[in-house]
């Protein structure tokens, strides 16, 4: 059954405008970002956080993790680990006979995958089933993941020292790929001149993992048009008869900014989606699932090229009136 409007939930209106102001109380600055970050929450999409480290990537995943409650770990990735780190092991009990599966921090219902990249391809690949299936495959048995379940991963720059990019695969799972970019002057001042305090530990409690389920439920109800569908149908098709792209971008990618846009509506309040939505989320949700066409042998197309691009085809595809 559908959840009814949002205009009959005036509580979630206000659990949501809470929610938003907490998150953005401690990443200062930045609400454009926080509002990805959330929309993507509500959407039960995962979000890939990239930039250079000291720009409050963990700090965003914290606060998330701490204002929405429900159980959250945190993963350092590193070269050395092993998948068994990430997903858990079935170990031996001497004193029962038999084997026992010890979970790993992915059974939780926001996991903090920090710095991704700097683990190996086989480590990376422990999250797939994870992210698309809300199950993970240890010993051959499937066991599945608690509900709700929101990875927020953190990587460097690719051409960082001792990093491995993310396959194609591994990216089309994020829903988005987010740039936090450094605060406003002001804010950066102000943060310098402030006592060095952990700004995350005084988010409160906005919700726990029930209301935010019955949050991304809600996200269903709210309406997009068929002409507003045809829309979003035409800026995917023309990311595929792009000449500057090698791959467009693929249905899931069209479903996926489909939910977004909902839940993004919902975000600001209303029950129906409206262009703008879809316009604010077509670079992050699709920047990092197209390939750009080939270029001289050795250049490597930068993560704003494939931005470019996607503004480019969202500027010329016609909007509905």
């Amino acid at each position: 059954m559908n959840a009814p409007a949002l205009a009959q939930r005036p509580a979630q209106l206000e659990t949501l405008r809470t929610l938003r102001r907490a998150v953005e109380k401690a990443l200062d600055g930045k609400p454009a970002v926080v509002e990805l970050a959330l929309t993507a929450l509500l959407a039960r999409g995962h979000i890939l956080l990239e930039d250079v480290p000291g720009v409050g990537k963990t700090t965003l995943a914290r606060a998330l993790a701490q204002a929405v409650g429900g159980e959250m770990r945190r993963v350092q990735f590193t070269s050395d680990m092993l998948p068994s780190d990430v997903l858990g092991v079935s170990v031996f009990d001497q004193g029962t006979g038999q084997f026992v599966l010890r979970r790993g921090p992915v059974f939780a219902n926001i996991l903090l995958a920090d710095e991704i990249n700097r683990a190996s391809p086989r480590t990376q690949s422990a999250l797939l089933e994870a992210m698309n299936e809300g199950q993970v495959s240890i010993d051959g048995k499937s066991e599945p993941l608690p509900v709700p379940f929101f990875v927020v991963a953190t990587q460097n720059p690719q051409d960082f020292a001792g990093t491995f990019p993310l396959p194609e695969s591994q990216l089309d799972r994020f829903m988005m790929r987010i740039e936090i970019g450094y605060p406003p002057p002001h804010v950066e001042t102000r943060l310098m001149l402030e006592p060095q305090t952990d700004r995350v530990v005084q988010v409160p409690r906005i919700l726990g993992p029930e209301g935010l389920l019955e949050l991304q439920e809600a996200v269903e109800a709210v309406r997009i048009e068929a002409t507003l569908g045809n829309y979003l149908q035409g800026l995917i098709s023309a990311t595929r008869s792009s000449p500057a792209l090698s791959i467009g971008a693929s249905t899931r990618a069209g479903m996926s900014l489909s939910r977004a846009a909902r839940a993004r509506a919902l975000l600001e309040g209303r029950d129906y989606c409206i262009p703008d939505d879809i316009h604010t989320l077509a670079v992050p949700l699709l920047a990092h699932r197209v390939r750009l066409a080939a270029h001289a042998e050795g250049y490597v197309p930068t993560r704003d090229e494939a931005e470019a691009v996607i503004k480019d085809i969202v500027g010329r595809v016609p909007v509905p009136l």
